[in-house]
């Protein structure tokens, strides 16, 4: 269990809030973090995981253009934010949601390699509101080939934990 979910764990019942999560290239390893904690139910709604453009479509209604557009793309400060604030839609329970998608290689663009983009959104009494959206460069190495599945994994776990470290920022200053 990664120690920053226990200390979400304890910002979301002190806040009274509940987060719901969807996840791309970290393909459920967040939502894994926090199905460790007994209890954590009461706080956690539940994560998906939307590897595939049409699953981000379909699922979350996002704009198949916007995915399509070379010039924006599934890994970008908007389809993230549109994924984020879509599930707060659809998950009423919920009062913050956090998003990630990425670009973790092999064979990833060389301009675009390495980006993770984080956003989080949380419910007003009136609206929904997004609160950041944040890029990040990852500082991992990128696999060397498609079975280079620890260098993969090595990823995904950096760009969970910046998940998590930009959530529990958001929390800590609510």
């Amino acid at each position: 269990m990664n120690e920053i979910t226990l200390r979400i764990r304890d910002l979301l019942k002190s806040s009274g809030n509940r987060l719901v999560l969807v996840e791309s290239c970290t393909s459920g390893w967040v939502a894994s973090q926090f199905g460790m904690i007994p209890g954590i139910s009461e706080y956690f709604c539940g994560s998906l995981v939307v590897y595939r453009n049409d699953s981000k479509h379909q699922w979350l209604e996002v704009d198949q253009a916007i995915l399509d557009d070379p010039r924006i793309g599934p890994v970008s400060h908007r389809v993230t934010t549109e994924l984020a604030v879509s599930v707060l839609k659809k998950t009423p329970e919920a009062t913050i949601a956090a998003a990630i998608t990425g670009h973790l290689g092999p064979g990833a663009p060389s301009t675009q390699d390495g980006n993770i983009f984080v956003s989080i959104a949380y419910r007003t009494v009136s609206s929904i509101e997004s609160v950041t959206t944040v890029l990040r460069q990852l500082k991992a190495p990128c696999p060397q080939h498609d079975l280079d599945i620890s260098a993969r994994f090595i990823r995904q776990q950096e760009a969970g934990d910046f998940l998590l470290t930009v959530l529990e920022g958001i929390l800590s200053s609510k």
